[in-house]
């Protein structure tokens, strides 16, 4: 992992540098620039391959300059069919042999994940990969800045404003959409994106997407386990390449189990980690950890934590993250890294993506069921009662929805409603504004040949759950101990490969992940498949009240004057008996937010 920085313009060299080191967290191994009048190109490198000089970047081609971010799991297989003369044994070089072969669609050879600059002469290429795994920001104005963390950007901004979009998206989904960032003027590329970048232009188009694969291609179910059981195989033996140590993290689910056993097979033993808490058994995974790391036969490393060490590092992730970010997980997960790189680890294995691909979340049936109401022939008195009679209740809402004909599903983040936005925020929000922050994933849905409403669901949760809420969350967090995460559940070739079958096969039977379950009956204990799913659950409110600093919201709130004061207080003693906490600390983390940057 790395980090990716440049300017095309004008540039005040001390600022520039100031910038640059700002990212030096990514990548401490080296920094490399290549500047001139116009161009201040960088580099700040983790060595994970080939970590000699010879690798350091930015690689420089003729009249070609690359700065990449990420891993091409794939490059040796690329290399053998690229006439180069390749210097290196990293994977970065491949990258610009397979530019000179293929141009722009170079990028859809690439297996991996991966931030990509790319200057050939005065033209300048931009790549987020596929899944959004690696993050890629940039700033158009009297020149264009690009980065992979918002904070490099920031010194070139006149102003700090607050970005409207970022803020209703973010209350909407736990994270801002694309192109938002909270900072106006600020972008991001989405997953499967790049940007062109000419003559003072911006241009940004899609070289990928999960709906094209062609719908029902496999209908057998004995085909679609061997398929997939294939393809998950391959891309955790494709992740296990690397010159530097290895873990993995543990739970006491399927997902991690899943990865180190195949890990084993493949004749590696990884140091697992798994976190607990000192006085939350409820929220505890450690002793199901215990249970799966013995009958997986590998070594266990136990992190348990406390009120103290959750609260004093929550200021500094919440820096990291840049800009709100509505996960509590971030703490104790940035609390785990911590120990991950004392013990001298540079890259960590992580199930992200299991739960989107094989429908590991319960409310997926949830949603499936309810689905079928809008097929009642006689509704019009429901669809005037439930607009008669709002509720706080989440199935209301999802009821209401289904009766006004509008999009039921809004991804797994689907957090603050519109009407709860209306009430709570002074700004008149207007039901289903929200869908407007969902409207271009929505129209590629409806035009693609996919038709089940799972693949939607899971289709959306890639793009906006994952990609810009747990990815994010698990860039930030790594990076901040210059640690390598890998996802092999998110591996483009996998995930294809899933929206390619019947998708009743993932969901007839009723079962949450019935095909991993099924493709791993022979290979894990029965008792980690029949464990109930826990997640990465954690006493975080407990915790924020138990410190007061919940009471930053409305400190905050009196300054700023954007909550109806009484609506904020009715939410913060809800959390307090147990319901709509991630709302609270959404707004913690907004306010934590604007303090430090409106304010």
């Amino acid at each position: 992992m790395c980090a990716i920085f440049g300017i095309i313009g004008e540039y005040n060299e001390n600022q520039a540098k100031s910038a640059l080191a700002l990212l030096s967290h990514r990548g401490p191994d080296y920094c490399g620039i290549t500047q001139n009048k116009n161009l201040f190109f960088a580099h700040q490198r983790l060595s994970i391959l080939d970590t000699h000089h010879r690798s350091h970047q930015p690689l420089k081609h003729k009249n070609i300059l690359l700065s990449f971010n990420g891993e091409i799991y794939n490059f040796k297989e690329l290399k053998r069919e690229l006439d180069f003369d390749f210097q290196t044994q990293s994977d970065s070089e491949v990258i610009i042999a397979a530019y000179l072969k293929w141009g722009i669609d170079f990028v859809k050879h690439l297996r991996g994940m991966f931030a990509i600059a790319l200057m050939d002469g005065d033209t300048l290429y931009l790549f987020r990969d596929r899944l959004g795994k690696k993050p890629l920001f940039y700033l158009e104005g009297k020149s264009f800045v690009f980065a992979s963390e918002i904070k490099a950007l920031k010194p070139f901004l006149s102003t700090c404003k607050l970005n409207n979009d970022a803020l209703l998206s973010y209350l909407s989904f736990l994270a801002p959409t694309p192109p938002h960032t909270f900072y106006e003027g600020i972008k991001k590329l989405s997953a499967g994106e790049y940007l062109i970048y000419k003559e003072g232009q911006v241009t940004c188009k899609r070289y990928f997407d999960l709906l094209d694969t062609v719908p029902n291609r496999i209908n057998d179910k004995e085909e679609a386990l061997s398929t997939l059981e294939q393809l998950l195989e391959e891309s955790i033996q494709l992740r296990l390449n690397t010159d530097v140590p290895s873990a993995s993290l543990l739970s006491g689910g399927i997902d991690s189990a899943t990865i180190n056993y195949y890990a084993k097979q493949n004749g590696f033993n990884l140091q697992t980690y798994t976190l607990g808490y000192k006085e939350f058994a409820k929220y505890d995974e450690r002793e199901n950890a215990r249970i799966s790391a013995d009958t997986l036969h590998v070594k266990n490393r136990q992190l348990a934590i406390d009120a103290n060490d959750f609260m004093q590092a929550s200021d500094k992730v919440l820096d990291i993250l840049d800009e709100p970010l509505n996960d509590p997980a971030a703490v104790p997960l940035y609390l785990l890294f911590a120990q991950i790189k004392k013990d001298g680890y540079k890259v960590v294995m992580s199930g992200e993506g299991a739960d989107e691909l094989f429908l590991g979340y319960r409310q997926y049936f949830e949603y499936l069921d309810i689905e079928n109401a809008a097929n009642l022939a006689h509704k019009n008195w429901l669809k005037k009662y439930f607009r008669a009679n709002f509720s706080m209740n989440r199935e209301w809402e999802w009821y209401k929805r289904i009766f006004d004909e509008t999009l039921l599903f809004r991804t797994s983040g689907d957090k603050f409603t519109d009407l709860q936005k209306n009430r709570l925020l002074k700004q008149n929000i207007k039901d289903n504004q929200s869908l407007t922050y969902l409207k271009r994933y929505r129209e590629r849905f409806e035009n693609s040949a996919h038709t089940d409403a799972s693949i939607w669901y899971s289709y959306s949760d890639l793009n906006i759950f994952q990609a810009e809420h747990f990815l994010t969350k698990l860039d930030r967090v790594s990076m901040a101990h210059s640690i390598e995460s890998r996802t092999p559940f998110l591996d483009h070739k996998l995930v294809s490969a899933i929206f390619s079958i019947d998708p009743k096969l993932r969901y007839e039977d009723g079962v949450t992940k019935s095909l991993l379950k099924q493709i791993m009956a022979n290979k894990l204990d029965n008792t980690i498949l029949t464990r109930k799913k826990k997640g990465f659950s954690n006493p975080y409110m407990e915790y924020l009240i138990h410190s007061k600093k919940i009471n930053l919201i409305q400190e905050v709130n009196k300054q700023t004057g954007m909550f109806y004061p009484d609506k904020l207080d009715e939410y913060i003693n809800m959390a307090a008996k147990g319901s709509f906490k991630q709302h609270v600390w959404g707004l913690y983390v907004l306010s934590y937010w604007i303090k430090n940057n409106l304010l």
